[in-house]
């Protein structure tokens, strides 16, 4: 399958798979939801749960702002991975493919499969801990176990890719009904998460206060994210003229804004949890999930909270182990066109992540799994601006995005948000190179 160009499109055997409505705005619109969907889900993965239940443990809701921040920075940044799929035709690996020479390429391929890893890295130890909790699962097995998600994908790709959103929106349902029943408990004071939204420069003096905050930027504004919706947007059946092409931009980006909106209310509870339940009753150094897990129904008064708790998070897990899974697919295939069977491809990819999670099980045991997860967040935060740079360079370019290029507003905004991440990156590096902090 090869598009008018002569060129692989992306997900080949899903792209352009889903017809759209010709009714009104809201018909639409459902035709378009989905893929914001299953990009938010990287945004409440066991990575943020780590970072945040770290961050609201350690020092309230103080970090909240960084987390409204970063929901900020990805609503901008994925409306442009979209706007890129759908204008250029392209995602963003084959599109960094086509612009750049060989050894910029291979570089920029490099660091979007050492995001991978840190993605993956996370969200397999993260379902591995919650059916430990739940079952009692010893954590080796569960590593090894989520290598069925590969399967799982596939089989549900065979149904068709509506399929995989559905059971995507689903599980993400079900994280949201088990942390509003926490929150209820919990009883945070509102006033207090109010004035944790709002930005303190005192994040900025505490060393590891900024290494728990790039943290949480990183488990948020995920690279592997802008390469994914990049090319599941190109499952809807687009076409080809630029009025209907503008109409998919602005519905995709309404789906993706909406879900993102959701993923922050998920992302906040977590850490508004954490801090009502531990920093405010003086657990201040709560940052292991399997200590959260133990002291959630005692501290709440609710037998059942520690379960719900464990719950959202294999379902985070199981919902993030398949759109990292796809985004490696697309990550191998845009930039080196490995051409391989669907299922070993996911399958190679799939244990790229698995091999280094059972190595760092063994090395750090349960106890070590928080450092772990937090530090592999810090990775992605590091990654970032090797996918941000090409996306902002690609869709202000009016010749590459074929007359559909982003407004002005947009793309220095993007601009600015890839300069902060920068700049907090290299006072994390000299914080680390001059001790303080300790890794």
């Amino acid at each position: 399958m090869h598009n008018k160009n002569g060129l692989m499109p992306s997900l080949p055997e899903v792209n352009r798979s889903i017809r759209l409505s010709q009714g009104g705005f809201w018909r639409r619109l459902g035709s378009f939801m989905g893929p914001g969907y299953m990009v938010a889900v990287g945004y409440m993965d066991p990575g943020n749960w780590a970072t945040s239940i770290a961050g609201g443990s350690a020092f309230g809701y103080m970090l909240l702002s960084i987390v409204v921040m970063s929901n900020f920075m990805a609503i901008i940044l994925q409306a442009l991975s979209l706007r890129l799929g759908i204008a250029s035709g392209r995602d963003l690996a084959q599109m960094c493919a086509d612009v750049y020479g060989d050894k910029v390429r291979w570089f920029l391929w490099l660091m979007a499969e050492a995001a991978i890893i840190a993605t993956d890295l996370a969200e397999v130890i993260g379902t591995a801990i919650a059916l430990n909790l739940l079952f009692g699962m010893p954590m080796e097995i569960g590593v090894i176990i989520t290598l069925a998600d590969v399967f799982l994908i596939f089989w549900l790709q065979g149904k068709g890719f509506r399929k995989v959103e559905a059971v995507i929106v689903a599980l993400t349902l079900v994280i949201a009904i088990c942390f509003i029943v926490q929150i209820i408990y919990a009883d945070p004071v509102w006033g207090d998460v109010l004035a944790g939204i709002v930005p303190q420069r005192d994040i900025l003096k505490s060393p590891q206060m900024l290494y728990l905050a790039l943290g949480i930027i990183g488990a948020t504004v995920m690279p592997h994210n802008l390469y994914l919706h990049s090319a599941i947007i190109q499952t809807r059946k687009i076409g080809n003229s630029d009025a209907e092409k503008r109409d998919a931009i602005r519905m995709g980006t309404i789906d993706s804004t909406v879900a993102l909106m959701f993923a922050l209310f998920i992302n906040g509870a977590i850490l508004v949890l954490a801090a009502a339940a531990f920093n405010a009753t003086g657990r201040t150094e709560v940052a292991e999930i399997q200590d959260a897990f133990k002291l959630l129904s005692p501290i709440l008064g609710l037998s059942i909270a520690s379960t719900l708790f464990a719950v959202a998070l294999l379902a985070s897990g199981l919902n993030s182990t398949v759109t990292a899974t796809l985004a490696g697919q697309i990550i191998m295939e845009g930039f080196i066109n490995l051409r391989i069977p669907a299922w070993s491809r996911r399958l190679i990819t799939r244990g790229i992540a698995v091999v280094p999670a059972v190595i760092a099980v063994f090395i750090y045991g349960d106890s070590g799994t928080a450092k772990l997860l937090v530090m592999s967040q810090v990775v992605l935060s590091l990654q970032l601006p090797f996918a941000v740079i090409p996306l902002v360079m690609f869709t202000a370019n009016k010749t590459r995005m074929k007359g559909l290029h982003a407004p002005r507003w947009m793309t220095l905004t993007a601009w600015l948000i890839a300069l902060v991440v920068i700049v907090l990156n290299i006072k994390l590096i000299y914080d680390v190179a001059t001790g303080a902090i300790s890794l």
